[in-house]
């Protein structure tokens, strides 16, 4: 909760301090450095360019922009939102941030909060409308960016643009996660657990809409609705359902059950949280109740087996294992666990992955370079899991109209307690998602857990 004497500034600090942060950000974009420099060695290049991005255009109707959400390589040098800003990495040399002079009195994005990484660099500012292409050394020179645009300005061919081998070489650069980057993942949780623990309180006490939570959640974690990871989920009673449930209703009925799927980022990178909350004192309630606080611990079991050199893939096949004792424990399906998975039903009661890769995108990149086995085609990580790696586990159990016709459709209908699956129908669905990171020497560390104990439950006003 933010104290009531808390600026702004003082929320986005981190808990160990600017200074602290800005030294753990050198040694990142000195190592990362390192790295860019035998890659394009590896490439043949004897530069890479890092483009920031343009501002993209609501449609190709319409004259209005989006905010520009920074290409995620560059934001892996540099926590900075600023259009046809670069990165030039060469081998052997520093790095260079090329970061235009804003004379622009139309519109200027919002400033970082914190100037203090600017020291890991040498900066040039050319003027507005003008690049780096002059400070460029000699050679062949990659360009990873969106904006082809850009590349032809820089100078640079279009057959150096976003080469998809040196795209993949650079993914694999981010998956394992620097001191640097593991602070700002659990900087990112923090934030992101002011709003849950606002949008919670808001529940417990009356009948705000969905619309009403997720302006609270943006409320409390000083985002607006640019600057979230994601589009937050904020789904009350059946459209718990609906794995991503974004059309947030404006009325404040009066459903039992909340699930709250909302992250924040910290330096361009992101937490991804979720939790789910019923209220009511009926018998449906009750059970449902008892299913959430079963979640809690079958989640919490899922994180603590989670651990280097395991395949995520095993840890995804465990879930199922264990929601499928919930579903047998609560009677809902009238079998032994084994035979719930065995006979596909799990599948059709928590149809998605455990969960993804995290970083500077929500759903992050070099996790998930193998396919997955046929019968998990929606995992999105099937890596083993391995020093600097950061991770969500998100098991769920829905009550999804259209897997429940496939259920009744099928030859395992007899076995399942339709009469109670109508009754909880009303609550949508559970589902509990921690952050975790795996640190030195394997210790895996719950980055979403020390701000945010409880992942669901009962609430009361």
């Amino acid at each position: 909760m933010i104290s009531p004497t808390a600026s702004a500034s003082d929320v986005l600090a981190p808990r160990g301090g600017w200074d602290a942060l800005t030294a753990l950000h050198a040694a990142h974009v000195a190592a990362l450095a390192d790295a860019y420099g035998r890659v394009a060695e590896a490439h043949g290049l004897d530069a890479i360019v890092v483009h920031a991005g343009r501002p993209k255009k609501r449609s190709r109707f319409d004259d209005q922009y989006f905010g520009l959400r920074p290409t995620p390589h560059f934001q892996h040098w540099a926590p900075l939102a600023e259009h046809d800003a670069a990165i030039v990495a060469a081998p052997g040399k520093a790095p260079m941030l090329v970061w235009p002079s804003a004379r622009d009195f139309w519109e200027r994005p919002r400033p970082p909060v914190s100037l203090g990484f600017l020291g890991a660099f040498r900066v040039e500012r050319p003027a507005l409308y003008a690049t780096g292409r002059e400070l460029l050394p000699g050679g062949t020179v990659g360009f990873v960016g969106e904006d082809a645009e850009a590349a032809l300005e820089w100078g640079i061919s279009p057959e150096r643009v976003n080469d998809p081998h040196l795209l993949a070489a650079l993914d694999a650069l981010r998956v394992t996660k620097s001191p640097y980057e593991r602070v700002c993942l659990a900087e990112a949780n923090r934030l992101a657990a002011l709003g849950h623990e606002a949008v919670r309180r808001a529940f417990a006490s009356g009948d705000a809409s969905e619309l009403d939570l997720h302006l609270e959640f943006l409320r409390a974690t000083l985002q607006d609705d640019a600057e979230t990871p994601y589009k937050n989920i904020v789904a009350k009673g059946q459209n718990g359902a609906i794995l991503h449930h974004i059309g947030y209703a404006r009325e404040g009925l009066r459903e039992e059950s909340l699930l709250l799927d909302a992250g924040a980022t910290f330096q361009g990178y992101c937490s991804d949280i979720t939790r789910t909350w019923v209220k009511g004192t009926g018998a449906a309630a009750s059970t449902f109740r008892g299913i959430v606080e079963g979640f809690e611990k079958l989640q919490l079991e899922l994180c603590a087996a989670a651990k280097e050199g395991l395949r995520y893939e095993e840890l995804h096949d465990m879930s199922h294992r264990l929601v499928a004792q919930v579903l047998a424990d609560t009677k809902l399906v009238r079998l032994s666990a084994d035979a719930i998975v065995d006979e596909g039903i799990s599948r059709l009661f928590y149809p998605h992955g455990l969960g993804h890769s995290l970083g500077l995108q929500t759903h992050d990149v070099g996790c998930a370079l193998e396919r997955p086995r046929g019968d998990n085609p929606f995992l999105r990580n099937t890596s083993i899991i391995a020093e600097g790696q950061a991770f969500t586990i998100e098991p769920g159990l829905y009550f999804i109209d259209q897997k429940l016709d496939e259920l009744r459709a099928s030859p395992s209908a007899a076995s399942i307690d339709f009469s109670l699956v109508d009754a909880l129908s009303v609550f949508g669905g559970v589902r509990i998602e921690d952050d975790l990171v795996v640190g030195a020497e394997g210790a895996v560390e719950n980055l979403t857990r020390p701000f945010l104990p409880t992942g669901g439950a009962g609430v009361t006003a």
